[in-house]
């Protein structure tokens, strides 16, 4: 699904990267768990905007987690969407490049338990054999050294178009996503992209990760100016973002007020751009990126964005000069570069 209508409560957070504990820290500070990690979120709606994988060793407990958090919340009236990011994308093209050999580990002994599995699958009378887990994989990477080929043959095999994990996991990811007046890419929508179709592009994406195209991508996720790449709204100074196209994105998709996107870290903190029409959540929260504190944005029934962190300190001190008022440990989201950070109490 693509377009969704306005929910009481909306939390969106960035790239978790492979850091758990990081991860359950941004679902906490939003009082979406409790301190065993189940959901008590209630009503709320989830956007978690993709980049779980790479520069981290907890991938896999991240997806798995996930998965259990999406039950718990629909057994409460809740939802959790997850999204496609480059990372993901990356991934199931075969490009490890950011891969850790954390995460070669994981990954690896992940493989040696689903082989174990379907070995005895085989012993069951009635059941279809299961195919090898690697066929057509290489037994050796010219390059890479040989302590790593078990664990990138194991990544290939979990991630591959219709492999195991990405069949699991990825392909019920969306690419691009509207709820309410809020619209979600991971790095951002051009033109093309909307006059294209936004469910067309989910639509695509979830075939390729499915091994429905082979093994070629579609365009709305290649190259620097797609979904999943695109950093024209993303740059540190607001001076250096393409307002008019994003104002221009957002004129061609009904009711959209703001476009919300990771992938690039905003050292600053969650902070919003061009009028606040462009949202970047992106705090490089992961050890594997910048360990920054965690941070997820909030936007209430009303529309109101407001941001909670863990950050034990306030940023900007003097709230006149700001215009914001501070209350109940919870910054509003102020047209400002340099972005709010209070104190939640979890």
């Amino acid at each position: 699904m693509t377009i969704y209508p306005s929910a009481d409560r909306l939390v969106a957070i960035g790239d978790l990267h492979g850091d758990l504990q990081k991860s359950k820290q941004a679902f906490k500070i939003a009082n979406l768990i409790d301190d065993s990690g189940k959901w008590i979120g209630g009503t709320t709606t989830v956007v978690q905007i993709g980049d779980v994988l790479d520069r981290g060793g907890d991938e896999l407990r991240i997806l798995y987690y996930l998965e259990k958090l999406k039950r718990e919340a629909e057994k409460n009236g809740g939802r959790i969407i997850t999204m496609n990011g480059n990372h993901e994308i990356m991934n199931v093209g075969g490009d490890f490049r950011y891969v850790t050999r954390s995460g070669l580990d994981e990954f690896k002994i992940w493989a040696d338990w689903f082989r174990i599995g379907n070995s005895m699958k085989s012993l069951c009378p009635g059941l279809e054999k299961p195919s090898d887990l690697f066929e057509g994989i290489p037994l050796e990477f010219p390059g890479i050294k040989k302590e790593f080929y078990d664990g990138i043959r194991a990544r290939i095999a979990a991630f591959r178009p219709n492999g195991p994990i990405s069949r699991r996991f990825l392909s019920k990811n969306v690419t691009a996503l509207v709820v309410g007046d809020s619209v979600f890419a991971h790095g951002g929508l051009m033109p093309e992209h909307v006059g294209y179709g936004l469910e067309k592009i989910n639509e695509e994406v979830g075939d390729y990760i499915n091994g429905l195209r082979g093994n070629s991508s579609p365009f709305c996720v290649r190259g620097r100016d797609s979904v999943v790449w695109l950093r024209r709204y993303s740059n540190e100074m607001e001076k250096d973002c393409d307002c008019s196209t994003l104002e221009h994105v957002l004129a061609t998709i009904p009711g959209a007020k703001r476009m919300i996107m990771g992938h690039t870290i905003q050292e600053s903190g969650i902070n919003g751009v061009c009028s606040n029409r462009a949202i970047r959540i992106d705090v490089g929260l992961s050890k594997g990126c910048i360990d920054g504190v965690p941070q997820v944005l909030e936007i209430s029934e009303n529309s109101r964005l407001q941001i909670l962190t863990a950050s034990p300190f306030l940023q900007n001190k003097d709230e006149s000069s700001i215009g914001v008022n501070v209350k109940e440990g919870l910054g509003l989201l102020i047209p400002k570069h340099m972005p709010q950070q209070v104190e939640v109490t979890v």
